[in-house]
C-alpha cells in the first residue's frame, strides 16, 4: 500500500475529497477577494467569506454587525461582482461572523 503524503492529499489535482474539499476553498476564497476588490477601498476587512448557495442566494459574512449594516447597501455591488467572476447569484443575504 502506498502512503500518501499530506503534500498529496491536499493537492487541488489529487481525485477523492480532499481534493474537493481544498478546490472548494480556493474558489470560495477567490470569490472572496473579488467581491472585496468591488467594495470601495475604506471596507477593507468587512467581508470575511463569500459563498454562494444551490438556491442563487449570494452569502456575504461581515466582519462586524456594524459592518453587515453597511455591506446590505453594497449588495447590488456584490452581486454585479459575483456576476462577472461567472456566478449566478439572485439575491445577496448578509450574515455576520459567529467568532
Amino acid at each position: 500500500m502506498a502512503e500518501n503524503t499530506l503534500k498529496d492529499l491536499l493537492s487541488p489535482c489529487s481525485d477523492g475529497d480532499l481534493g474537493d474539499i481544498v478546490r472548494r476553498a480556493r474558489k470560495l476564497g477567490e470569490l472572496t477577494e473579488a467581491l472585496s476588490r468591488a467594495l470601495p477601498d475604506d471596507y477593507a476587512g468587512a467581508l470575511v467569506a463569500a459563498n454562494v448557495r444551490d438556491n442563487g442566494d449570494l452569502v456575504v459574512i461581515a466582519a462586524t454587525p456594524a459592518w453587515a449594516s453597511r455591506l446590505r447597501y453594497e449588495t447590488d455591488t456584490l452581486l454585479d461582482a459575483a456576476r462577472a467572476a461567472g456566478l449566478e447569484p439572485t439575491a445577496c443575504r448578509v450574515r455576520v461572523s459567529q467568532s
